[in-house]
């Protein structure tokens, strides 16, 4: 449970990072407009929307954020199932659709909270997605339903499952919501205890998005308090008007960002440029602005006892504010600009000795979270404990402008350089190199560099874990040995080497063994170029490498087939073998994945040629160039030839 809260915690901060610019947006905007929302100022107008494209669709963000984080492998297959799951319960929960279910004009209030911001709706979404992303996205339909198989199949199960979700949601959300406004009208005649109580729910159900039920109590007409409408209209009582809201400004102005502060000096010395980087932003849309989201989102799962301490202290920051009856009021949020503007309120009541309150807060805030941190040993931003794909922001050994060189040149001889390394390749972290014998590589020579970590695959197949300045380390091994980058990121046509291979591309050949032409392969559909001109090799050995560059388009699930796109468009498709896909994927061993760029030569698969011998299976290694449009001058050389040779070429029109 720990490891997946934390799991949780570090998905989060995707969505999270957005906030803090939004909440400055709409900040400044109501700064300039703050009594017609943007109304009166086309400026703050466009301000106001720019935040509000982030912050009103925050359940969305929520839900596509943590479907990817929480996903095994981040595909962005995954962040679709995360958009489907979140769609879902908002069409169906929703008041329209509620109403045409019950026959009924009108609704419970409730199911008005069940829109794109809700939180709580988002954090579930997305965590169902990933989990549907984990269980079925390898998964093997019949050969009726194949298309559906695989990732195909998540955002499916997903809705479904969703959907009973939706259904459940129905018949709980109402009576929660409900109970929470009977709570909120009963402490309401507390006075200061009441605000107190207040306060310290209102952080508390954040997570769940509930929290809105009981501003509806205090700051609304629900129950006849309006404590936001009549502070603004300075009617009601000088010093109990505006108690459910002063409170909050030493927490959001003071007492968050010295929080921030803390978590920032808790962080582990190779994280703090990292966290302090997100504190800063969200500890200064927290004072300006009041948007406490990208503070309170940075720890609520991954720190959730420290959660429960700030929704505390937030309870006794209101109890203190109404017991001594100073109060400000807010339209936006508890942030420097409502506190200012709140200044001109004549009910307004010492609004000076919230500031006060607020640097007490601040002290209190700070030396509480760093007790509460050191103490329980909690794992907010920076503490987490490590792991390679942790390392995004690790400095590698030297300085100035050849550190990448260097690390590059000691990471070419421990991996055995040319007489070894046969492919170099680069997700966002991670060298991905193919060598001829793992056992060649000195691991302790690669550990000696610096690097976050390494990991053995298989035999041929070893990574080397840099962060995120992976792509330059991977330039300088590539000039090294001899061959341009390929990168698992987008073709980029303004590189040079991207526009040479555009032109006319080599074809090398997919294994050891005989190159025959397409029209001698033993199957009708191939051999009659029904899908498109091409040629074969009949292997003498397993190993089969790519025979031309580009980015992978397809990995069919059963392994037998990989289909891949070249830089100018052209489409292969290296089809293992005759009717092989009943086999299920059995023989194959395929080291490449959907989206990845590959070079040309690069081992790809592994095919098990005893295997397809006694399922009495043809093992031609076909490559068919689909898109005939666009390929002209293909030619082919046949006989024997080796891996990796080349064995023709092709020209794109």
């Amino acid at each position: 449970m720990k490891a997946y809260m934390q799991r949780m915690g570090r998905s989060l901060m995707l969505p999270v990072a957005t906030l803090p610019i939004a909440a400055l947006f709409m900040g400044i905007g109501y700064w300039i407009d703050p009594t017609a929302w943007g109304a009166n100022n086309i400026l703050a107008a466009f301000l106001i929307k720019t935040g509000g494209t982030i912050l009103d669709n925050l359940g969305i963000l929520f839900a596509v954020g943590l479907a990817i984080g929480m996903s095994k492998d981040k595909d962005g297959s995954s962040a679709l199932a995360g958009l489907v799951a979140f769609l879902t319960p908002i069409t169906l929960v929703s008041s329209s659709s509620v109403a045409l279910f019950t026959g009924q004009e009108t609704v419970n209030v409730a199911f008005e909270a069940i829109n794109n911001k809700n939180v709580f709706i988002g954090i579930l979404a997305g965590l169902i997605a990933a989990a549907m992303y984990n269980r079925f996205s390898q998964v093997k339909l019949p050969m009726a339903l194949a298309f559906f198989s695989g990732k195909r199949s998540v955002p499916i199960v997903t809705a479904g499952v969703m959907a009973v979700v939706s259904a459940l949601l129905i018949f709980v959300w109402p009576p929660v919501y409900n109970a929470l406004v009977s709570f909120g009208g009963m402490i309401s005649g507390l006075g200061a205890v009441g605000a107190g109580l207040y306060g310290f729910f209102n952080r508390l159900l954040i997570p769940t998005g509930l929290h809105h039920a009981l501003n509806n109590v205090f700051w609304f007409n629900l129950a006849g308090i309006d404590d936001i409408g009549k502070f603004w209209a300075s009617e009601g009582i000088k010093g109990v008007t505006g108690m459910y809201q002063a409170g909050f400004f030493p927490v959001m102005m003071f007492g968050l960002p010295a929080g921030a502060f803390a978590i920032y000096r808790s962080a582990r010395p190779e994280k703090k440029k990292e966290v302090a980087s997100l504190m800063i932003a969200a500890a200064f849309a927290s004072f300006f602005t009041g948007v406490t989201e990208p503070l309170e989102f940075s720890f609520m799962f991954v720190a959730w006892p420290l959660f429960v301490v700030h929704a505390f202290l937030t309870g006794i920051s209101l109890f203190i504010a109404a017991t001594f009856q100073w109060t400000a009021g807010f339209n936006f949020s508890a942030g420097l600009v409502d506190f200012v503007l709140s200044l001109r309120v004549p009910i307004a009541n010492q609004p000076l000795m919230l500031l006060v309150l607020g640097l007490v807060m601040a002290v209190v805030y700070y030396f509480t979270f760093m007790f509460v941190i050191k103490k329980f040993n909690l794992m907010t931003p920076g503490r987490e404990e490590s792991s390679p794909e942790d390392f995004e922001n690790e400095e590698t050994i030297a300085a100035g402008d050849d550190k990448f060189a260097v690390m590059a040149g000691r990471l070419y001889e421990a991996l055995g350089g040319i007489d070894n390394i046969t492919s170099i390749d680069n997700c966002t972290t991670r060298l991905r190199l193919q060598v001829k014998d793992t056992s060649l590589v000195d691991q302790d020579m690669i550990k000696k560099t610096g690097v976050p970590g390494q990991k053995l695959i298989d035999a041929t197949n070893y990574q080397v874990i840099v962060g995120t300045e992976v792509q330059f380390v991977a330039d300088a091994l590539a000039q090294l040995h001899g061959q341009p980058v390929k990168t698992t990121g987008a073709y980029n046509p303004s590189q040079p080497e991207a526009v040479e291979i555009a032109k006319k591309q080599e074809i090398y050949s997919v294994a050891n063994g005989t190159v025959i032409l397409i029209e001698e392969v033993n199957d009708d559909v191939f051999s009659n170029k029904m899908m498109g001109d091409g040629f074969a090799v009949i292997p003498t050995n397993g190993d089969i490498f790519a025979p031309i560059a580009g980015k992978v388009l397809s990995v069919f699930p059963t392994k037998h087939a990989v289909g891949i796109q070249t830089a100018s468009s052209i489409e292969v498709l290296l089809h293992m073998g005759i009717d092989t896909v009943s086999l299920n994927g059995e023989p194959f061993t395929v080291y490449i994945e959907e989206g990845q760029q590959i070079a040309r030569g690069q081992l790809i698969a592994t095919v098990d040629l005893q295997a397809l011998e006694e399922a009495n299976r043809s093992n031609d290694m076909i490559v068919i160039f689909t898109n005939g449009d666009l390929v002209e001058d293909l030619e082919i050389n046949t006989g024997d030839s080796l891996a990796n040779e080349v064995i023709g070429s092709v020209e794109s029109k």
